[in-house]
């Protein structure tokens, strides 16, 4: 293959032209698939959250379950304690040992009664971690269809457009093959300014093709000499005669 240097300024024009149009027809593509691949990630990004926080509350209910045990296991040993204290209390030998061991139980009593206020509101909170796992269920539910759906829209535009799309990124590569380094930054540079994406434009009527802008005689003339790049001085495109413009084209 020749390289960079070995073609002349004609001939880097026709495939800046040819590059341009590649480029335009890959644009109507993604146009095609609109904000479809976006909308995919986010939805993606979204149910992965979800799952997240679906975990995360699964984990609290599985934490206040074993926190409910525990004090469920509390009121048997407390229980427990009581009986054997009351079993106590009828074999005291005077009062002081009396008072001593109905302190033990009413304390025992007052554990109980405390660790099922516990279990109370620690099921009171399952309830609720209930409601939001049942919630981002139902939210996953509802993200996976929309994403099924996005996914199947976007399926079918790669499928209609996958060998097209391939076709055109070939040529674009052999296309910027015959074009020097500063003059592709030039034009990527360009194409990123402007939203329809359009660097290198035909000179028609007398003006830019991209902005309108008129473009005088003198100028126009040495376009169609094609000795050099020439640009637009109001939007900065890359300017070619319109002639070489239609003579490109692209399969």
């Amino acid at each position: 293959m020749a390289k960079v240097a070995d073609f002349s300024v004609e001939e880097k024009l026709s495939s800046l032209v040819k590059l341009q149009k590649i480029d335009s027809n890959l644009d109507e593509i993604q146009i095609l698939k609109g904000e479809l691949p976006i909308e995919v990630k986010d939805l993606e990004d979204e149910i992965e959250g979800l799952h997240a926080r679906q975990t995360r509350v699964e984990e609290e209910i599985n934490g206040i379950n074993e926190f409910i045990a525990q004090k469920k296991e509390g009121i048997k040993e407390a229980e427990a304690l009581v009986k054997k204290y009351e079993k106590q209390s009828d074999n005291v030998k005077n009062n002081r040992e009396f008072e001593a061991i109905n302190k033990e139980i009413e304390m025992q009593q007052l554990e109980v009664k405390l660790c099922e206020k516990h279990i109370k509101d620690a099921t009171e909170e399952i309830g609720e971690k209930a409601r939001q796992l049942d919630a981002a269920k139902k939210a996953v539910t509802t993200k996976e269809n929309n994403l099924s759906g996005k996914k199947g829209e976007l399926e079918k535009i790669i499928g209609e457009t996958e060998k097209e799309e391939k076709h055109y990124n070939k040529e674009a590569a052999a296309a910027r093959g015959h074009v020097d380094e500063r003059l592709l930054t030039s034009y990527d540079r360009i194409r990123k300014n402007y939203h329809n994406g359009l660097a290198v434009v035909p000179v028609e009527r007398d003006a830019c093709g991209g902005c309108f802008h008129a473009i005088p005689p003198q100028k126009q003339s040495e376009i169609k000499l094609r000795k050099k790049v020439m640009v637009c001085e109001n939007c900065g495109r890359i300017l070619v005669d319109d002639d070489l413009n239609n003579s490109v084209a692209v399969k």
